[in-house]
């Protein structure tokens, strides 16, 4: 049985109690630790927190029996560890984005009272993550490989976010930038390993986990599902429903090498990637428009649909073909499970 939000939720409340415990009241000023609480409890806990709960998940099928308490709790702090260090690197992404609009709210850092505060934000949730680790898995067997796989999660993630950006800079609109092999980059660097293989990975190590072929098989497997939800949220920031998707979508004013430009561009005739070419990359209500008028006249939301589809049932198979001994087939079918053609 699944873990639920609130039983996941449950856990927090110590998390949060203990690295206010390391700000000794008296020593750190009370605004200090009042802005670190408000912090965590209104940035970590608002999510879904798939990822986290994931870990836990994950631990009871690959052990295939249902977790003691203890198990439970080691896996769901693992699980709050791994949340931690995503909101810190969701509060940078807005920045970096300009977005406008994280799960129905205002992004951190458009708070007037906030602002580039939210850059130390970011680094400090961050931080958490790694105290966390530090003091409730030092001195056991998996603490340093858990350790060594949230730095190395880490800098893939950096190394994604930098080459987004940097395909991505403002007032530098070179439609020829944009091809399938950099959008495979991103979404592999950016999403796959962070959102994907890394909670995997995190539940095989606290399940005993060892062998390399293990975790090779997962990275095969995890690793397009990181490209197809990245495209799923290519597409819904141009076309979901605002509240359903919980964000204002930005991709084409930010000049993101887009899953939808990149077909686009694949498809256009010379006289509509002259469209784009003026209208891309714009923080221009009209040339937005623009540039989804030509994505319609592209039919690119039925691409996307034929895509989603083909890609479903080709991870499918691969799952079908993999070895059930390195990783349950459950596993993999649960988070795919999960974005199915999902909404937000």
């Amino acid at each position: 049985m699944a873990l639920s939000r609130e039983e996941f939720l449950t856990v927090y409340e110590q998390i949060e109690a203990d690295i206010l415990g390391d700000m000794p009241a008296g020593r750190v000023p009370q605004e200090t630790r009042e802005w670190c609480r408000e912090l965590m409890a209104n940035n970590v806990t608002k999510g879904k927190l798939v990822r986290g709960r994931s870990v836990v998940d994950t631990v009871a099928i690959i052990l295939g029996r249902r977790l003691t308490p203890e198990e439970t709790k080691r896996a769901s702090i693992v699980g709050w560890a791994l949340e931690f260090l995503q909101t810190g690197s969701l509060i940078a992404d807005d920045i970096m984005d300009g977005s406008l609009t994280r799960r129905g709210a205002p992004c951190r850092y458009r708070r007037p009272e906030i602002g580039m505060i939210a850059i130390n934000d970011a680094f400090f949730l961050e931080g958490c993550g790694y105290r966390i680790l530090k003091r409730h898995l030092k001195g056991t067997s998996y603490y340093l490989p858990i350790m060594e796989l949230f730095q190395e999660t880490t800098w893939i993630t950096e190394v994604g976010q930098l080459t987004d950006a940097l395909i991505a800079q403002k007032g530098n609109v070179d439609l020829d930038r944009f091809t399938m092999d950099k959008h495979e980059i991103i979404t592999e660097y950016k999403s796959g390993y962070n959102s994907f293989y890394f909670p995997i990975a995190l539940a095989m190590i606290l399940s005993g986990e060892e062998r390399e072929e293990a975790f090779a098989q997962a990275r095969d497997l995890l690793l397009p599902l990181g490209e197809f939800f990245q495209i799923q949220d290519d597409f819904l920031d141009c076309f979901a429903d605002y509240e359903a998707f919980g964000k204002v979508g930005t991709d084409i004013q930010d000049n993101k090498a887009s899953w939808l430009i990149i077909k686009a561009l694949e498809a256009a005739t010379p006289e509509q990637r002259a469209i784009l070419q003026e209208n891309y990359g714009r923080d221009d209500q009209a040339c937005i428009e623009t540039v989804k008028s030509v994505y319609r006249e592209l039919d690119l939301p039925a691409t996307f649909k034929a895509f989603e589809e083909r890609s479903y049932q080709e991870m499918t198979e691969r799952v079908s073909a993999s070895d059930p001994s390195l990783l349950p087939h459950r596993v993999t079918l649960m988070y795919m499970s999960k974005i199915y053609k999902r909404q937000r």
